[in-house]
């Protein structure tokens, strides 16, 4: 019985912490550029692909892909906010018709880009070998490469908080997150800043995408799944809250976790059952405001 507690909770956080470093780009993108990302699990999957790639193809390994992805996909989430939700954002009215514009565009793009995956990857499920042994723990057995994305998922969560709450870019991502207008006047650069945090909530998705390859096979369609976990988790969490985003995305491990041994195969029904129960009981989440 201990043994089987063990695994359940140890395997929930192994998966909550992959959810937790999804749903922190997310919550960046909405808490601070305002742009609910409906397209945020393809740039995930566009890190898996990533990393799949260079690891069949080139030879290079999983973790050393990390910092091939990571400038990437920032790079094209910077560029992206740059072009299109910039462009949206000056020529919106309000705010809110901004957010309603962008949600249509990311939609947009989430087409754009899974097909574009499918045509340089096809539509077959894919995976890789690696790290095939595994760790004993008071009698439980856990792949050794899972524990190891548990540690790079708590490290870079960790790593990226400490950056937002020590850093001046940092101070000025929460500077335009609280009050882009009086952070303009202070002279914070508004749309350099947003952009800046679209393309940090790209890399924190292909980082991401990079530790799923290395557990799980995937696949061009992937994404929206992922969308939605990172979504319940930025609820679960707070809007635009990071150390909430992190505690959610365990809280809702944990949760699939116990699911899947119960009933395998309703992970996902719990997790929208979640989803529609916060939205009633606490919309703001566990940290939001």
């Amino acid at each position: 019985m201990v043994v089987t507690i063990l695994n359940v909770v140890i395997a929930g956080l192994l998966l909550g912490g992959i959810y937790a470093l999804t749903a922190v780009g997310l919550s960046l993108q909405y808490g601070v550029a305002r742009v609910l990302n409906i397209a945020h699990g393809e740039f995930i999957m566009l890190g898996a692909f990533i990393t799949w790639s260079a690891f069949t193809l080139l030879g290079i390994n999983p973790l050393v892909s990390l910092t091939i992805c990571g400038p990437v996909l920032f790079a094209v989430g910077f560029i992206l906010y740059r072009t299109l939700f910039t462009r949206l954002r000056i020529s919106s009215p309000t705010p809110g018709a901004f957010e309603g514009n962008s949600m249509l565009a990311c939609f947009g793009l989430l087409f754009i880009i899974q097909n574009v995956a499918i045509l340089i990857w096809g539509a077959d499920i894919k995976g890789y070998t690696y790290l095939t042994f595994s760790v004993d723990f008071w009698g439980a057995k856990f792949a050794g490469k899972r524990l190891l994305t548990l540690g790079f998922a708590l490290v870079i969560c960790l790593a990226f908080y400490l950056f937002l709450a020590r850093t001046r870019l940092g101070k000025a991502i929460r500077a335009a997150a609280q009050d882009p207008d009086t952070a303009g006047l202070m002279g914070v650069k508004i749309n350099q800043v947003l952009a800046i945090c679209f393309g940090f909530g790209a890399m924190m998705a292909g980082l991401g995408g990079a530790l799923i390859s290395m557990c799980y096979e995937i696949q061009p369609t992937m994404g929206l799944d992922y969308t939605m976990i990172a979504l319940i988790v930025m609820v679960l969490g707070g809007l635009g809250s990071i150390p909430g985003s992190f505690i959610g995305g365990l809280i809702l491990g944990l949760v699939g976790s116990i699911v899947t041994y119960v009933q395998p195969g309703l992970s996902l029904v719990a997790y929208y059952v979640i989803f529609m129960l916060l939205l009633l009981a606490k919309p703001t989440g566990i940290l939001g405001k």
